[in-house]
């Protein structure tokens, strides 16, 4: 019997040496902390890629440890402590964890290693962060012992791979649009069922609280959440209440039909009452932007049947759209004319759906080969709102893997079924701030009769207008949703903020002067940020550039670059990947732009200069910046 650790409780146990007795450069770390900026980021850097080795090392014990106890007695083990519960049960106290933390450990060692395979080699090369492994293996719990699991597997790891920042909402887009799409029918019997345990639930809490909830369809949620924070919005800034506080109370008003104001005080201010019912009703339209494709507004297709039509443009049916490799848009739709209000008769095959809670008209809906679904609460006729431009989602043939293919050191991976019936490709849609939904859900939001559909183009090859015809510093309502719908979050690393709640930011200073020398208002020259990331940026020594990817037409690159000069690439998945045919939306030139501003072109002129800089000398992973001759001049 092993006596190892008795009398060290909590000590580090390999090889007997503490951790802290280790020499650091055997480990390849820093030996003093007396450092620059720059090296302390490396470091970090650095350590943060040590830890997803060190996390895998940990997974593949733990994965071990279930190879050898319990699966040797998984298909007879009727124990009331089974096999599973006893393995976890040693990890529990070696580590002095509860059960259900060590069972997490467990299940989540066992879907990487037989779920999730090349996931689990992201981990241990340090491209993916431990945080997000467990959303990454409950986001696909559904493909458990599908015959397509590799497939989502492969589809996932190899998007990580890609140069690029990720977010947890990001990886959890990610998760659900390879899901999503392979199995439609089982996504829409889990929300079936979901919407079925829909509820409503009270509990009592501590010191006299208590908390009020229930579960509804995401889409409801956020109009609820909406309408909640529009009038919690109608105080000054003298209230003392905190923004979830005074939610609290706006709720209640709204259900209680009760006056809502302002706490500060002051005999002048213009929110000591307010009528919540008024704010519900008089308030401007709540729209949810949901953005998705044609295809998907048609269903599914078998997936056989898609490979044969990406095979032969002729025999492909009339409701599946192609793609060509796998980032173009489709055929030529009906011509659709639009409001030159809020689309200018923009020109590409979009389509945009807008579900509107509201005893309004309801437009016709109209079929193209992109679409945009905005779910919309209000009680009077729409204002003027900015269209969404999407995409034909990539369609994907089935492929299997060799039997004899092996991952993670030599850990089997998981094989295709030869004789599973053929897959269904299915679309996805976009929620802005919720994620992604499936195809089915799309479809349900589309079929609701306030549902408007409208097209952001007529399917011809005119470029869209890049602004407003008065004022060519502003984009136009169509730039104004491509742009939004192209970045969905905000674009600074890290970041979970959508971006139809944040800024679009020139990403070079604009030129009122000279636009020609860059800033102008264009797709490549536009990106989403958050209010905060925004004001970092033009307060801050913070410099951003984003520019043409050379490799990928219609796409852009986007880096960071701190104040000591460590450059960290824009996000790896953005809604190209979501709609690959959103990098075939062309816009127009913008026009002759007005008089400058005064006192800023000191600090845009630095930044021009620190961008062309930083283009000359990208050399990160795998992307490079245009060849010089194509590169903007480094005003």
């Amino acid at each position: 019997m092993s006596d190892r650790g008795v009398g060290a409780v909590s000590a580090a146990q390999a090889g007997g040496t503490p951790w802290p007795a280790r020499d650091p450069a055997a480990l390849g770390l820093p030996a003093s902390f007396d450092l620059p900026v720059v090296d302390h980021l490396d470091a970090l850097a650095d350590l943060a890629a040590g830890a997803g080795y060190l996390e895998w090392r940990r997974y593949r014990h733990a994965a071990a440890l279930h190879t050898e106890l319990v699966l040797p007695e998984e298909d007879r083990d009727e124990r009331a402590v089974d096999a599973y519960a006893q393995c976890a049960a040693r990890i529990a106290t070696a580590l002095s964890v509860s059960q259900y933390v060590a069972e997490r450990i467990l299940d989540s060692a066992v879907a990487l290693r037989d779920r999730l395979p090349r996931v689990f080699e992201c981990l241990r090369d340090g491209v993916v962060s431990p945080s997000y492994i467990r959303t990454i293996v409950s986001r696909t719990e559904l493909i458990h012992g599908r015959s397509y699991q590799g497939l989502v597997d492969a589809d996932i790891a190899a998007a990580l791979r890609k140069p690029g920042s990720w977010s947890t909402v990001r990886v959890r887009d990610l998760c659900d649009q390879m899901v999503y799409r392979r199995d439609p029918d089982a996504v829409r019997e889990r929300r079936e069922e979901a919407l079925k345990g829909r509820c409503f639930f009270t509990e009592a809490g501590l010191d006299g609280m208590g908390t009020v909830g229930a579960t509804m369809s995401a889409e409801r949620a956020a109009i609820v959440a909406r309408v909640v924070e529009r009038l919690a919005a109608q105080v000054c800034r003298h209230d003392s209440r905190s923004k979830g506080a005074r939610a609290s109370d706006a709720l209640f008003a709204l259900v209680k039909h009760a006056p809502f104001g302002c706490d500060c005080g002051r005999t002048e201010c213009a929110f000591t009452v307010v009528d919540a019912d008024e704010v519900a009703a008089n308030a401007a339209r709540i729209v949810i932007h949901v953005v998705t494709d044609t295809t998907t507004l048609t269903g599914p297709v078998p997936a056989n049947t898609a490979a044969e039509a990406a095979a032969d443009p002729a025999a492909q049916p009339a409701a599946y759209a192609q793609t060509r490799d796998a980032d173009t848009t489709a055929a030529a739709a009906e011509p659709v004319a639009m409001d030159e209000a809020t689309a200018n008769q923009v020109t590409t095959d979009a389509v945009v759906v807008d579900v509107i809670a509201a005893d309004e008209a309801t437009a016709d809906q109209v079929t193209t080969d992109e679409a945009v679904v905005d779910r919309i609460a209000a009680d009077e006729a729409p204002v003027e709102e900015v269209e969404e431009v999407e995409e034909v989602e990539e369609v994907e043939a089935v492929e299997k893997l060799a039997t004899d293919e092996t991952s993670v050191d030599g850990i089997p991976a998981v094989t295709e079924s030869t004789g599973a019936q053929p897959e269904l490709v299915d679309g996805v849609g976009f929620v802005a701030g919720l994620g992604i939904i499936s195809g089915a859900h799309v479809r349900d939001l589309a079929h609701d009769p306030d549902a408007v559909i409208r097209p952001l183009g007529d399917a011809t090859d005119s470029p869209l207008p890049a602004t407003q015809p008065a004022d060519p510093y502003r984009p136009s309502a169509a730039l104004d949703a491509y742009v939004r719908a192209r970045e969905q979050y905000c674009t600074w690393p890290g970041c979970t903020k959508p971006a139809w709640d944040g800024d679009l930011d020139h990403i070079t200073e604009y030129d009122h002067t000279h636009p020609e020398r860059g800033g102008q208002t264009t797709a490549t020259g536009l990106g989403a940020k958050c209010r905060f990331h925004h004001l970092l940026k033009t307060f801050g020594d913070f410099v951003d550039d984003q520019y043409d990817d050379p490799d990928h037409p219609g796409r852009v690159i986007r880096t960071f670059t701190i104040p000591e000069g460590r450059t960290v690439l824009g996000p790896a998945h953005t809604g190209f990947d979501t709609h690959p045919g959103l990098d075939m939306i062309v816009f127009g030139d913008p026009p002759a732009t007005r008089p400058p501003s005064p006192g800023t072109e000191q600090k845009h002129a630095r930044r021009r200069q620190e961008r062309g800089r930083n283009r000359l000398r990208n050399n990160l992973d795998g992307v490079r910046p245009p060849e010089p001759d194509d590169a903007p001049p480094p005003f």
